[in-house]
């Protein structure tokens, strides 16, 4: 008798693990799973985003949700895989309420991971395909008005006349993503932005100002880049993408607002939000509230001594516009991050003379060897050949539990120590203190983690190698003078521009301001797993906190991240706010407990 094709093993593990979902007998499903294991769901069981890591959160879980959950035809999608013992499947399934897609890895016959998303839910898919409106409205109508009349009135009426569901305050990329998901989902929903136009927040950054990422992995849902779109695409062609895609999408945006206070009222189970749009106080009463500003809080500006009397001029790196004006002058960059690192190549680039002020070790990941070591597989053109196209490799990135992502990167960095040991070498002859994460795991888990801590070199390392961008590591600023700063060893270096490239703080320090300290502490700390490394404290999370998913304030959410993250995650807010929005029973299993205030 032949052994089975990787295929039929999957399938099998499909229908025994179905027919035990069936069985409504926790018991029944738990022999399918290794002890080792780790079931990570994307709203579809848990109407939340969570993963129970080992049998017995497997157990606790199926215990709670499994009979209501409803789950059945699992179904294997295309070929299963094998390789080093491990069997890697697609599969798709749907629950009472919704359709599913999924990912199962086997060791010795038994679940290693599982992966179980939701996609849409029934009677309320998005208008698309075969179901998309009909657009034109054949025949003959007296008084008939037009599509751009139609799309008038309704920008007219919606926050005076009829209220928003969702209200996002944040009109950057992840608010503008998000509310075409709610859009084409026809939740009733407005986006508020301080700047005045769609892409400000990236065209209002400092000229030199790029993507690090590369094209594959930054894809808008539903409007793809152009396939001539650079691999790096400069800010200000990011900004007029977000403007135009806002309008194509017909988001209802509203540029030159701004959020003054919320509150919400218990009784009612609304918000009470007032902005100010152009210069004139408005009142929207939303049921949601999502706060979409970005992968941080406020700027972190430290407190030195001295600063008042500085005769220079001193700005956080998100406020520095460009390098031309400071051509012949004396620059401090305090920080050694992305932004540090940008920031120093165009002030020298433009003649000045910098100095970067590192007081903490940073990883650096040179981007090509990123692009091809840690992101090639997944995202680039020989991805794409090989038919995973951004989709997919959000549904693999998403299928490794943050649990053991760390030893899937860990050999990616170190062959990148290898690869690049000729400019590690250098920057630490240099005095350049770096890390490769606390236990070698690099750049993604920092930023999961931390959301800081590292530098994508895209030329900037060259230049503190060598001694063109001036260095003093291990040192702070103690003291700022008119014409100075004192550094923490007693030296003195002369200034005329100071950046604190200091980094941001948590992101619910807006809640504090614009609903309550109270609510921002009911929420807690934003970003970060938990992992008890630096800047992420533990006990453990095994997500992101409070992203994407029910926070301990009722409708109230945040949504964020990178391009990818803002793309792959608002996917499953945008599915768990509409189901509120028809009234559709949520009940949340496991929301996560607070450690952390800001």
């Amino acid at each position: 008798m032949t052994d089975p094709t990787p295929s039929q093993r999957a399938q099998r593990w499909l229908d025994d693990f179905g027919n035990a979902l069936a069985s409504n007998r926790p018991e029944a499903v738990l022999p399918l799973f290794n002890a080792d294991c780790y079931w990570r769901d994307l709203v579809s069981f848990t109407w939340n985003i969570r993963t129970q890591e080992g049998l017995d959160a497997v157990r606790d879980m199926l215990a709670a949700r499994m009979e209501e959950t409803g789950a059945s035809n699992f179904q294997l999608e295309g070929e299963a895989t094998e390789a080093d013992g491990v069997t890697d499947a697609w599969f798709t399934f749907e629950t009472r309420v919704a359709r599913g897609y999924g990912q199962l890895r086997l060791k010795d016959g038994k679940a290693w991971t599982l992966l179980t998303t939701m996609t849409e839910l029934k009677g309320f898919e998005e208008k698309k395909g075969k179901h998309r409106i009909q657009g034109a409205e054949h025949g003959v109508q007296k008084n008939r008005k037009s599509w751009l009349e139609r799309r008038q009135d309704e920008v007219a009426r919606l926050g005076y006349e009829e209220q928003p569901y969702v209200l996002i305050v944040g009109g950057g990329q992840g608010g503008i993503i998000l509310a075409a998901r709610l859009r084409r989902l026809g939740v009733p929903t407005i986006v508020i932005e301080k700047n005045a136009k769609a892409g400000d927040s990236w065209r209002n950054r400092y000229k030199t100002l790029c993507l690090h990422d590369p094209v594959w992995y930054d894809h808008l849902p539903y409007l793809p880049f152009p396939d001539d779109w650079p691999v790096f695409a400069p800010k200000d062609k990011v900004g007029d993408w977000l403007e135009m895609y806002t309008k194509v999408m017909e988001i209802n945006y509203w540029g030159s607002t701004i959020a003054k206070k919320a509150s919400f009222d218990e009784a009612t189970g609304e918000w009470t939000v007032v902005v100010e749009r152009e210069g004139k106080e408005v009142v929207l009463r939303p049921k949601q509230l999502v706060f979409a500003l970005g992968v941080s809080g406020y700027a972190n500006v430290p407190k030195i001594e001295g600063a008042n009397t500085f005769l220079g001029e001193q700005h956080h790196s998100s406020k520095h516009e460009g390098p031309e004006q400071y051509a012949g002058k004396k620059c401090v960059v305090l920080g050694s991050n992305n932004s540090a690192h940008d920031i120093c190549a165009a002030l020298w680039e433009n003649g000045a003379d910098v100095t970067m002020i590192q007081r903490s070790s940073t990883h650096i990941a040179p981007s090509k060897s990123l692009m091809e070591l840690a992101l090639g597989g997944l995202y680039s053109e020989e991805a794409v050949a090989k038919g995973i196209d951004h989709h997919k490799g959000d549904l693999v990135f998403a299928s490794v539990p943050y649990k053991i992502m760390h030893s899937f990167h860990i050999p990616v960095y170190d062959e990148m120590k290898k690869r690049d040991a000729d400019l590690y070498g250098r920057l630490e002859k240099a005095g350049f203190m770096l890390d490769f994460g606390e236990d070698g795991s690099g750049l993604f888990m920092k930023y999961l983690r931390r959301g800081s801590g590292y530098y994508i070199d895209v030329g900037a390392s060259e230049l503190v190698a060598n001694g063109s961008i001036k260095l003093r590591s291990g040192v702070d600023i103690q003291r700022i003078n008119p014409n100075s700063v004192t550094l923490s060893d007693g030296s003195e270096l002369p200034a005329d521009l100071i950046v604190y490239a200091t980094g941001f703080g948590s992101m619910n320090h807006w809640l504090a301001d614009l609903v309550s300290p109270e609510v921002a502490d009911r929420v807690g700390k934003v970003w970060g797993l938990g992992s008890n490394t630096t800047k992420d404290p533990g006990p453990w999370e095994g997500e992101l906190r409070n992203m994407w998913k029910p926070t301990n304030q009722k409708q109230l959410w945040i949504h964020g991240g990178n391009l990818h993250q803002s793309r792959h995650y608002s996917q499953f807010l945008s599915l768990q706010l509409k189901a509120r929005y028809e009234g559709l029973d949520t009940p949340v299993y496991g929301q996560a407990k607070v450690h952390h205030l800001r």
